[in-house]
């Protein structure tokens, strides 16, 4: 695919994470008794003051502590003043359509004045092989942005799911990644935004302006039904550089990033696609893990942080008792004044189980409880009406739909500035690349002798599925290794128990390795993609060490183990 430019915002350093905590944790009055992060490179512990140089560079114009201009901010007051009430409410929501065909989807966006659409897999074309036609999706993407950017001077809001791992509406031949706990393995926050940079750099060349990624979820463990491998870690401030450094990569390659799920999916034990999780934790519990990387992600005007926050459909019993946090005007107070995040709150998909008990229109009910974007509603037509409906008959300020609108429009003013400035950007490496050296980095080995030949000259495979299989049958096969008989390599996929064979590795969350038997050696792998299975086979053949380390604990096996 496309390589893109290199990034050139800093990456999240330790006292970005300790300004988040302070933060955090003095606006939720209580202090969070969390440790600091590791200091500087350098070791240094006091710095000398050196005198500023006199300069005549010119000082940049004033931002926004989550990315736009004050200037965009401005222009974007002034477009939406001259919008009618059904155009403002258009522009704050984002809908989803059925099948390969988006014909009909076009026409209501045109209609409706609609800020955008979200692709999800049903809508992605297929080639004769099976895989995605690109060609064709690129279209489907110029249509919309086409349809809808005709009569606005910014662009259309045309996104996707696209963490890598499990949760991913794109595949093959686009790039595959392994999950996002893999990079919480590799325990480099650099190449997390590397890789998510050449992630979204894939999206960019498709037309895309928009990515609901990253996780800034923090998994509790095995409990977690829903997050799992798409959480880098259980660790709040291992997951905030991380989640920091992927918000980087991907605005520099002009594709705008959403933190998600506030106020924290990975510490509730209901999957809320299919009913309402419940949050139990106190607001200081809260605001000492889960509200960590959403606290980093607020940002300051000297270093901008996360353009959008997606907030979750959880209810937070100390918030509003028995309402999700999407539709719940103390969550997004939380999210503004505790977290301080002044940026765009977008919601989690408005069709989700979690809602199908809650009264009166979801759409209505977010954006008059705090939120500015509104995806996937069940019925957009409906969702569009009831808006107008109730901002006419005043139950809604129009001075809520104001400021809604302000912020999409603002945002995606900037994204047309950070997408002209990443196609002007240099060259880096293939997306092919970096995800083969981020399945290097996370392979993690916790039992067994480090750095030996673990299976000799053949091995036999069992596990997984069809796919798993054959990629690990090619990858041995590419690297000399007989497959059919031989020491057995179990493989473990998403949600299933533990097992034995002379080498167990899991290629989700690692968790099945608790409990496991292996004559040779339990090795967390994070991936199933094809550059996962190739740095399988250098670790069981011996040719590299397993460098990763476990994020999150594993029954006897602490976090951190590793080789």
């Amino acid at each position: 695919m496309k390589t893109v430019p290199t990034a050139t915002r800093p990456n999240p350093s330790s006292s970005r994470w300790a300004a988040a905590v302070a933060l955090v944790c003095s606006a939720a009055l209580a202090g969070c008794g969390l440790a600091a992060p590791p200091s500087s490179p350098s070791g240094e512990g006091s710095s000398t003051t050196t005198p500023a140089a006199e300069s005549t560079t010119p000082p940049p114009p004033p931002a926004t502590s989550w990315g736009p201009l004050e200037a965009e901010v401005d222009d974007a007051a002034a477009a939406v003043a001259e919008m009618t009430t059904a155009q403002k409410a258009g522009q704050i929501l984002v809908q989803y359509y059925t099948g390969a065909d988006p014909a009909a989807a076009q026409a209501t966006a045109a209609e409706l004045d609609l800020g955008g659409v979200i692709i999800m897999g049903d809508n992605v074309p297929q080639a004769a092989d099976g895989t995605d036609d690109t060609e064709a999706l690129a279209s489907i993407v110029d249509g919309f942005r086409t349809t809808m950017e005709a009569e606005r001077g910014w662009p259309a809001i045309v996104s996707v799911d696209q963490e890598g791992g499990r949760v991913a509406r794109l595949q093959a031949p686009l790039t595959e990644w392994s999950t996002p706990m893999a990079f919480g393995a590799a325990g480099d926050p650099e190449l997390t935004g590397r890789a998510q940079q050449a992630l979204a750099g894939d999206l960019a060349e498709l037309g895309f302006t928009m990515n609901f990624s990253p996780d800034a979820d923090v998994t509790l463990g095995p409990q977690d039904p829903v997050i799992g491998a798409r959480s880098y870690s259980s660790d709040p401030g291992a997951v905030a550089e991380h989640a920091l450094a992927a918000v980087d990569g991907s605005l520099a390659a002009g594709v705008l990033p959403s933190l998600k799920h506030f106020p924290g999916h990975g510490s509730v034990t209901t999957d809320s696609h299919v009913g309402l999780p419940v949050q139990p934790a106190t607001r200081e519990e809260l605001a000492g893990r889960d509200w960590i990387p959403f606290a980093a992600g607020a940002g300051s005007a000297e270093e901008p942080g996360a353009p959008m926050v997606m907030v979750g459909h959880i209810a937070v019993t100390e918030l509003e008792a028995g309402v999700p946090s999407s539709l719940s005007a103390a969550s997004y107070e939380a999210l503004r004044e505790d977290v301080g995040f002044d940026g765009v709150a977008v919601t989690d998909a408005l069709n989700m189980g979690a809602l199908h008990q809650t009264a009166g229109n979801p759409a209505v009910n977010a954006l008059a409880a705090g939120a500015d974007l509104l995806l996937m509603p069940s019925d957009v037509r409906a969702a569009h009406a009831a808006i107008v409906a109730a901002v006419d008959q005043g139950s809604i300020p129009a001075e809520r739909l104001d400021e809604a609108a302000t912020r999409v429009v603002a945002m995606m003013m900037w994204q047309q500035r950070l997408a002209e400035e990443a196609a002007a950007g240099q060259e880096s490496e293939p997306s092919t690349d970096v995800a083969l050296e981020a399945a290097r980095a996370a392979v993690t080995q916790v039992s067994g002798t480090c750095g030996a030949d673990l299976v000799g000259e053949s091995i036999r495979i069992i596990g997984g599925n069809a796919t798993d299989r054959a990629r690990l049958t090619a990858a041995a096969q590419e690297a000399g290794l007989a497959v059919g008989s031989g020491p057995v390599v179990t493989l473990l996929g998403t949600d299933v128990p533990p097992a034995s064979g002379d080498v167990v590795v899991t290629l989700d969350a690692p968790w099945p390795l608790a409990g496991s038997a292996a004559n040779e050696a339990l090795i967390a792998l994070y991936g199933r993609n094809a550059e996962s299975f190739t740095a399988l086979v250098e670790v069981l053949t011996g040719e590299r060490e397993a460098p990763g380390k476990l994020p999150v604990d594993v029954g006897e096996y602490a976090s951190g183990s590793g080789c």
